[in-house]
């Protein structure tokens, strides 16, 4: 039994957590609630919603579009979650050392992520453009002759992937961060033991920032999942919906078609396709990330 101060105090801290506790309940648990409700209804936003079961899962089984859309996807993660994993680890390897200019390195790479997303993707449309482009002008200088990129099927989706390691620069400081907890012992013991610098990324360096390697692939997977904004300015899905992505196909059932009952079921699709890659992502990290003291 709990005493009357006990319950004084419980009543203080629940009244404390009230705010929260209802912003909760009203702006996140409701909507998504009400969106599983949907997924299972015909709901175009003007009518009532009408209960039709599974039938919003069933078509998307046989939808074309959707499984355009879903490969779209699929092909731009492979091309840029590697790509954007690399490269910001590769740099946060560079600006870790002891060098000369080291802020001022840092502040450059950090930047482009501030960049705002519609100025980003206008800048991009012009350097990716097939006349007057800074690429194709610099591969026209070494006698490449640049492809049309956004505006074929073939090169416009791998432009975004391109594109998409401009903004690394969030994911770089958090690996700098992870560097900086690099024991510096450790790198002393090895260098006695004559190991050489590849052997001391390897077996050193690598093993003791997985835990933050892990997490930067955990929103990398949660990100190119959910791309939309950047293909939407720049291609709004083409050519040929050749950068059609999956929320671009949810957007326009939602707002463009008003099948919301349909975008909810997708909504909830592409829920379950981001936990089953995190799950298996948390399953193999048993083998790979390593905790200290563990």
């Amino acid at each position: 039994m709990k005493t009357n101060k006990e319950r004084t105090q419980l009543g203080t801290g629940l009244a404390f957590l009230s705010p929260w506790l209802i912003g909760f309940c009203l702006f996140t648990l409701l909507p998504v609630g009400l969106s599983f409700y949907y997924s299972l209804c015909d709901y175009s936003l003007l009518q009532k919603p009408y209960y039709t079961g599974l039938s919003n899962y069933r078509e998307l089984g046989t939808d074309p579009v959707f499984w355009k859309a879903l490969t779209n996807t699929g092909y731009y993660a492979l091309l840029s979650l590697p790509a954007s994993m690399m490269i910001s680890l590769g740099i946060a390897l560079l600006l870790n050392a002891d060098i000369k200019g080291q802020a001022f390195y840092r502040t450059i790479i950090f930047l482009p992520s501030l960049v705002p997303t519609v100025a980003s993707a206008m800048l991009w449309l012009w350097l990716f453009n097939a006349r007057l482009g800074l690429i194709n002008i610099l591969l026209s200088k070494i006698g490449i002759p640049g492809p049309p990129w956004l505006a074929s099927e073939t090169w416009a989706l791998p432009a975004l992937a391109l594109m998409s390691v401009w903004g690394v620069g969030q994911t770089v400081v958090i690996y700098l961060a992870g560097l900086q907890d690099v024991p510096r012992e450790l790198i002393e013991a090895a260098e006695l033991d004559g190991a050489s610098a590849w052997q001391r990324l390897r077996h050193v360096t690598l093993p003791t920032i997985s835990p933050v390697i892990f997490f930067n692939l955990i929103m990398a997977i949660i990100g190119t999942m959910q791309v939309f904004a950047v293909p939407y300015i720049m291609t709004s899905g083409g050519p040929a919906r050749a950068t059609y992505f999956f929320t671009m196909y949810l957007y326009d059932n939602a707002f463009n078609y008003l099948r919301m009952g349909y975008a909810s079921a997708m909504a909830w699709v592409q829920l379950l396709l981001i936990m089953a890659l995190t799950g298996i992502a948390f399953w193999s990290s048993r083998r790979w990330v390593y905790y200290q003291g563990k």
